[in-house]
């Protein structure tokens, strides 16, 4: 009897993707999240983005020197210190692609590993690509076997705890180990593993997204020790103090394996964001937005804005001191603005502008114990009530955001989301040339053009 055939089969799959490459239509979707990552990632540069640039001083001065490129930087350090450097910039203005039903962030994980990795062995384009993809998908069928709504009950962040994974996978592919090696590596990702809730109560949104850096090194890390011959665990998902039965009191280790190498549902079901901000608040965006449309209404007109949504997720959207979280600012800030731009996440605009300081306090959420609370994580249902100065209440109700699968963006969205976000940090010949790369990396040789444009420094007006 096979010691591990769950690890066994994940590590197998793993590796063969490397050889075979991907299938056409999972490496189609892979480039245009790769070209919708790179965007977040450079915008990431911003001065006022302050884990960027915190995490990007701590690179500077305690990475050791190396080939892999620092985001913004102008500087190269060892792969393991660009991981967890640019791994946070992946997240820091929450805007990148991600996967609604298992709560995950994956493609800020693995853009930064790949490309340290990629720039260190030298590999092409389709590796890169391939790598990324396979991190993805791996990433996904971990949070599924934890269960992600367990993992937030819990306490524990699910793209961190799943995406050190996924990050070992990726980097399994670009170092080209064989399937033993690759069984360490994931192995000793899980001894790495970690991710608390506990960063909602960083205001400053540091450790929000230090949660990606930490599981983009731990993954490199893991890679590297199992390549050169260091020891593991040899059955992460199998048995004994087995990583699923860690963080899940109801883990399932079937997802791990059931239509592995034929579903590709952790890299086809993510969801691009047309809002930087919490996922869970995009369809209640939408709706509001709908409402406004519909009933052309100003901020002045509303008395207040409530919102329900899933009781287990509340925790994370009902007065978060977190911006980018916390209902009672993205709401308001959205309704008043007419639109919600990434540096509102680092500028407090209830301090500087007397109507969404109003709305702040006028602004409620709803924790549902019913249907929506049914529907999550599966969907993020969110229902906006707006009650109007005249006493007259309007609803609008979204279960599916913009961005996802089903009501994908449509490629000029997505460039001109691209162009805004690279256009706050970088004047437009740098804008254009790091499209045109993002857009074409799978066709290329080697990473050294892509990488030479992310090392730029932002330039802002």
């Amino acid at each position: 009897m096979q010691r591990a055939p769950i690890t066994t089969k994940v590590a197998t799959f793993i590796c063969d993707q490397a050889k075979t490459g991907l299938p056409s239509h999972v490496a189609e979707y892979t480039k245009l999240l790769t070209l919708d990552g790179i965007g977040t990632l450079v915008a990431a540069t911003h001065p006022l983005v302050t884990s960027s640039a915190g995490i990007g001083a701590f690179a500077a001065t305690h990475g050791g020197a190396g080939s892999a490129t620092l985001i913004g930087q102008a500087m190269k350090v060892d792969v393991v210190n660009a991981a967890l450097a640019n791994g946070t910039r992946g997240y820091a203005i929450d805007m990148e692609p991600h996967h609604p039903e298992a709560i995950l962030h994956p493609i800020s994980i693995m853009i930064p590993t790949a490309l340290a990795l990629s720039e260190a062995f030298a590999r092409n384009g389709q590796d890169f690509i391939t790598a990324i993809a396979v991190g993805c998908e791996i990433t996904y069928r971990v949070s599924m076997s934890m269960n992600p709504k367990e993992l937030y009950a819990l306490g524990f962040h699910p793209s961190a705890v799943c995406g050190t994974f996924g990050a070992a996978a990726a980097a399994a592919v670009l170092l080209r180990l064989d399937p033993e090696q690759t069984t360490r590596a994931l192995g000793l990702a899980g001894l790495q593993t970690s991710g608390l809730m506990a960063w909602q109560d960083d205001p400053r949104e540091d450790a929000r997204p230090f949660q990606m850096g930490m599981a983009a090194r731990n993954g490199v890390t893991a890679a590297l020790l199992a390549k050169d011959g260091f020891g593991g665990p040899d059955r992460i998902f199998d048995g004994g103090h087995n990583v699923l039965h860690a963080f899940s009191r109801i883990a399932n280790n079937a997802p791990l394996i059931d239509g592995l190498g034929e579903k590709w549902d952790g890299v086809m079901e993510l969801a691009i964001k047309p809002y930087s901000c919490v996922s869970f608040l995009h369809p209640a965006l939408d709706a509001l937005g709908s409402l406004i449309s519909k009933h052309h209404i100003l901020s002045g007109d509303v008395e207040g804005i409530e919102l329900r949504f899933a009781k287990s997720g509340c925790h994370c959207v009902d007065d978060n001191p977190l911006k980018s979280h916390c209902a009672q600012y993205v709401l308001p800030v959205r309704l008043t603005r007419g639109e919600l731009r990434f540096t509102d996440l680092f500028e407090d605009l209830r301090q500087t502008n007397d109507e969404v300081a109003r709305l702040a306090q006028r602004t409620s959420v709803l924790h549902d114990t019913g249907e929506f609370e049914d529907l999550f994580p599966d969907f993020y249902a969110g229902e906006i009530t707006l009650t109007l100065k005249d006493g007259n209440k309007i609803r609008e109700r979204s279960d599916i955001a913009r961005g996802y699968p089903e009501a994908a963006l449509s490629a000029g969205e997505i460039e001109a989301k691209f162009d805004q976000l690279v256009g706050a940090v970088a004047p437009p010949e740098r804008r254009a040339a790091l499209r045109q790369a993002a857009a074409s990396v799978f066709e290329a040789d080697n990473l050294d053009g892509l990488a030479g444009l992310l090392a730029e420094p932002a330039v802002t007006q």
